[in-house]
């Protein structure tokens, strides 16, 4: 019967702020604290209020609450000793996606062709790494973190 009167009390003091407001000539602002103040008073028409009150005040609603809680609990721990351990489901779900999909070998740069292709010069000439590039390349490695970075701040005059 109190959080009735209490909704009740709301719902007048907000129409009469949503009046205040009309009166001044700001209809789009008053109209929207008139369908506020409306909410509560609606709450407790249709009965939303008495049955928030009644469960508020039950014990088994509280455990159950209680039970809620250590479920999460149990499940945010699990969470993050999964995320400690280094293994997380999505890679996982990539190691599994791999292991099915596996049409490149590991060290090739391209996939391979089958046995239906023919080896013509041009296919014998892209098969064969060409070891100074790759040197090239190792070498490169550790300066193409830095080259972006010295890009901006080549463009930025540093």
């Amino acid at each position: 019967m109190l959080a009735e009167t209490i909704c009740s009390a709301v719902s007048a003091a907000g129409l009469g702020i949503a009046a205040v407001t009309a009166y001044r000539k700001r209809f789009l602002t008053a109209t929207r604290i008139a369908a506020y103040s409306l909410v509560p008073i609606g709450l407790v028409l249709t009965g939303v209020v008495e049955w928030v009150a009644g469960i508020a005040f039950k014990p088994s609603v509280w455990l159950g609450f209680g039970v809620l809680g250590l479920s999460w609990l149990l499940f945010m721990t699990t969470r993050a000793i999964e995320r400690r351990s280094g293994t997380t489901r999505a890679e996982r779900k990539a190691a599994r996606a791999a292991e099915r999909n596996e049409a490149v070998a590991p060290a090739a740069s391209a996939p391979s062709l089958g046995a239906g292709a023919t080896a013509g010069p041009a296919a014998t000439a892209a098969a064969k790494p060409q070891p100074r590039a790759k040197k090239k390349q190792e070498a490169a490695a550790p300066g193409d973190d830095f080259s972006d970075i010295e890009a901006i701040l080549k463009k930025h005059g540093i």
